[in-house]
């Protein structure tokens, strides 16, 4: 399916991109979901994968409910432009290091959940109209939530069929 460009394209993909990266997970064995991937990737296994994308979730959140304040906020995160997203990614890593896979995958699934929640909240103008929100700058509120979830799942689902064949 092409990028979104409706609230129900936008709704439909993120699920349809989340089933399908646990459904993919769910295929392997419980070692097999905890092997570590090949040298030369940030994220080592799967839990850091969806630790990632559960933290991309909680900054897509808070970036929401601060800009829907009024107010600008950090982005992509206090300390970090987004020249600097590889080291920010690097400290979102070791912040889930230590977490269990059945941690991160409930985790992963309540954000995952409160970001489809944001979505339905606003009609498709709202979503996607380019500049209607301060915070937002040039682009659209769905533009974020695009990157937050279907898009995002769906780089998840590239990099772990690649790291585990």
């Amino acid at each position: 399916m092409p990028r979104p460009k409706t609230k129900t394209e936008l709704e439909e993909l993120s699920q349809k991109n989340y089933d399908r990266l646990i459904n993919f997970i769910d295929t392997f064995s419980p070692e097999k979901q905890q092997q570590t991937f090949p040298d030369g990737y940030l994220n080592r296994n799967i839990r850091d994968v969806l630790g990632h994308l559960h933290h991309w979730h909680l900054m897509m959140i808070s970036w929401y409910e601060v800009g829907m304040q009024g107010q600008k906020p950090p982005m992509p995160a206090e300390g970090y432009t987004w020249k600097t997203t590889s080291d920010l990614n690097k400290v979102i890593q070791q912040k889930y290091a230590a977490t269990p896979l059945t941690e991160i995958r409930q985790l992963f699934a309540a954000s995952h959940t409160r970001v489809l929640q944001l979505i339905a909240q606003h009609s498709n103008e709202e979503l996607f109209e380019k500049k209607r929100y301060h915070w937002t700058g040039s682009t659209s509120l769905g533009a974020y939530l695009i990157s937050a979830t279907s898009s995002h799942y769906d780089w998840a689902f590239k990099l772990i069929k690649k790291c585990t064949k």
